[in-house]
């Protein structure tokens, strides 16, 4: 009889401890979080090793970037603060996990919008338009992804679309697959290939830090930038999409680009053509 009583002591037990876990972080509605927080935090998965983008500044102590600035502003439309962005580094590999579990609430890291993401998460709207290129030595022979044969090798990065392009429009080409575009750019400097492939805005950071290198030949896809949104969070996805209308409508997305990217026009996002700033 102890032994009968004590079972269903312990289930009693499990039970209550089930019920009081309350909903897992992934699906708490993340809009509702916002607005009954005193302190309403945004957290955001960014990249810390692409320049321009996100790359940790080691004297500011801050990851810096193009998709760091965006979240702000994002952030300080939907909260009111943009010091209430929180930011957590995520790699190519990492972000849908990080989101999935309920680790982040949004990634904002060069993620290209796809049907098979899609699957996955949600995506705003289209916030930065590139295109999958080729980076080189300044003296390759190479000058564009139509010229890669079967004695060619190309680095991309592990998670990322790129390889999937690089073997639909080269399927003879080598692919070497590493952890993050540091280790590519690594790889390439040390012969291991002869061509790294990622988008064209990703490579002319690197470009930028790095003299000798240029891309070969124009982008060979389009690759729309979103920020993927956990599903079953569409409440947040329509603010993130009202905020972003708003800063590209008064000014401050083009502050931003030309921030980073003073040499390039504004880009037509397909849905929206951002504003120059009044001031």
């Amino acid at each position: 009889m102890k032994r009968i009583k004590l079972f269903f002591l312990s289930f009693f037990t499990l039970f209550l401890l089930a019920a009081c876990a309350g909903p897992n972080l992934a699906e708490l509605d993340i809009t509702q979080r916002i607005e009954e927080s005193e302190s309403p935090k945004i957290v955001w998965g960014v990249k810390a090793d692409t320049n321009l983008f996100g790359l940790y500044n080691i004297e500011a102590g801050e990851i810096q970037g193009f998709d760091i600035d965006i979240a702000k502003a994002l952030t300080e439309e939907i909260t009111g603060d943009a010091a209430n962005a929180s930011f957590v580094e995520v790699t190519s590999k990492t972000r849908i996990p990080l989101i999935k579990n309920g680790n982040i609430d949004a990634i904002i890291a060069t993620m290209t919008i796809s049907e098979e993401r899609m699957k996955q998460v949600l995506f705003s709207e289209v916030y930065f338009a590139a295109g999958q290129s080729l980076l080189v030595e300044e003296g390759s022979d190479l000058q564009g992804v139509e010229d890669l044969t079967s004695e060619d090798t190309v680095i991309a990065v592990k998670g990322s679309t790129s390889a999937i392009n690089i073997r639909e429009h080269s399927p003879e080409a080598t692919i070497i697959e590493l952890e993050n575009y540091s280790e590519a750019f690594t790889a390439l400097q040390s012969g291991q290939g002869d061509a790294m492939t990622t988008d064209n805005a990703i490579l002319l950071g690197i470009i930028d830090e790095n003299p000798g290198y240029r891309l070969a030949g124009a982008p060979f896809t389009d690759e729309p930038y979103g920020i993927a949104i956990n599903h079953r969070q569409e409440n947040f996805q329509a603010q993130v999409n009202e905020a972003l209308s708003t800063i590209i409508e008064n000014g401050t997305y083009a502050e931003i680009f030309h921030k980073w990217f003073p040499e390039e026009e504004l880009p037509d996002l397909g849905w929206a053509a951002p504003k120059e700033s009044a001031e």
